[in-house]
Parts: C-alpha cells; sequence; structure tokens
C-alpha cells in the first residue's frame, strides 16, 4: 500500500514580506493572483485537508481545493509573538529568541514548541500511512519542515535548516513505514521565492 501526501506552503501575504509570525492577515494581491494561476496543477487527490489560518484557507481555495479544516496541521503556535516581527521580537527578547532557535523543546513565547509540533504533526503522518490514496494539504512552512524532519529522521535542530518557499508543493510517498521525499516545486509558474 502506498501512501501518497502533498503539502502545499500558502501564497504570499504581507506577514510573510515583513518576516511576522503570523497574524491572520489574507494573502495580497500578488500572492492571490499567482495561486490562482496554479489552479489545476495539483493532481487530484482523494483528500484535501487545509491548516486553519487565513492564508491557507485562502490559497486552497484560489487553488479551487474543497478542502476540509484539519486541527492537527496547525500552525506553531506563537504565542506572546503571534503578530510581532523577528527583528521585534530579537530587539527585545534576544535571550529567548536565541534559546528558541537553538533548542527544539524551547517556548519562551509561551506557545508550542518545534518539539511538539514535529510531534504533533508526525502522529498525523502516522494516522495518514494507515490509508492509502493521495492526500493534498495547504499548511504553513513550519508544518512541511515539521514532516521532513520527520521524514528523513533529522534531528529536531534541523528544522530551521529548511526552506519552505510560499506556493511549493513538496510530496511525501511512505510505503511499508519508509517515506521518500521529492523536494518543493514551485506552484504558479514562479520560482516560489518572494
Amino acid at each position: 500500500m502506498t501512501t501518497r501526501v502533498t503539502l502545499v506552503s500558502p501564497a504570499m501575504n504581507p506577514s510573510l514580506r515583513e518576516a511576522r509570525f503570523d497574524d491572520g492577515c489574507s494573502l495580497d494581491a500578488a500572492g492571490a493572483a499567482r495561486a490562482h494561476a496554479a489552479a489545476g496543477e495539483l493532481r487530484t487527490a482523494a483528500t484535501a485537508l487545509v491548516s486553519p489560518t487565513v492564508r491557507c484557507r485562502e490559497t486552497a481555495a484560489a487553488l479551487g481545493l474543497d478542502a476540509r479544516a484539519e486541527p492537527a496541521l496547525a500552525s506553531l503556535d506563537m504565542g506572546r509573538w503571534r503578530g510581532r516581527t523577528l527583528d521585534e521580537v530579537g530587539a527585545g527578547e534576544p535571550e529567548a529568541l536565541a534559546r528558541w532557535l537553538a533548542d527544539p523543546a524551547a517556548a519562551p513565547h509561551g506557545g508550542e514548541s518545534v518539539r511538539l509540533l514535529c510531534a504533533r504533526v508526525g502522529d498525523w503522518l502516522e494516522e495518514t500511512a494507515r490509508r492509502a490514496g493521495r492526500t493534498v494539504a495547504v499548511v504553513e512552512p513550519e508544518v512541511v519542515r515539521a514532516v521532513a524532519v520527520r521524514v528523513l529522521g533529522a534531528p529536531e535542530t534541523a528544522f530551521w535548516r529548511i526552506d519552505v518557499p510560499p506556493l511549493t508543493a513538496t510530496s511525501f510517498t511512505g510505503r511499508a513505514g519508509r517515506w521518500n521525499l521529492t523536494p518543493g516545486t514551485a506552484l504558479g509558474g514562479s520560482s516560489g521565492t518572494p
């Protein structure tokens, strides 16, 4: 039995442009246009899922996916840092930011640690592997990173070493407890870089 999972990162929005922890803002005009241009590029899937964030839901809709929200694929809970830029956090809490980037178990923002995110999406992946067929999900970049860490058996410290550009599709194929990864493919006729 083969399981195929394609994870699509959301199109561009102002938060991504500003390196701001998700603040619930919508796609910008260019991101929405690019997502609409990519409609029809994804292979048909038995299951279509979406992270509960605004930009993921809007991206899924623009891609023409009739996707249901999957709480297990929610973005990393950034606690009190939500809506702040990386520079703002670095200026106000440099030690906490450094600890968060170096230690996967750290959650100085009062939200979720990278370790907990990796465990959560790893559990989802194991459950998904019990079903044959194709799943496509529009998810935040950190969810793609967490799945990649799990699939590759990489240490959680590798999480920050994986780049996931906007509107790219990363595929995972699993069979007999073993997964293969196909790195992100840009959708919408662009390189995927901001």
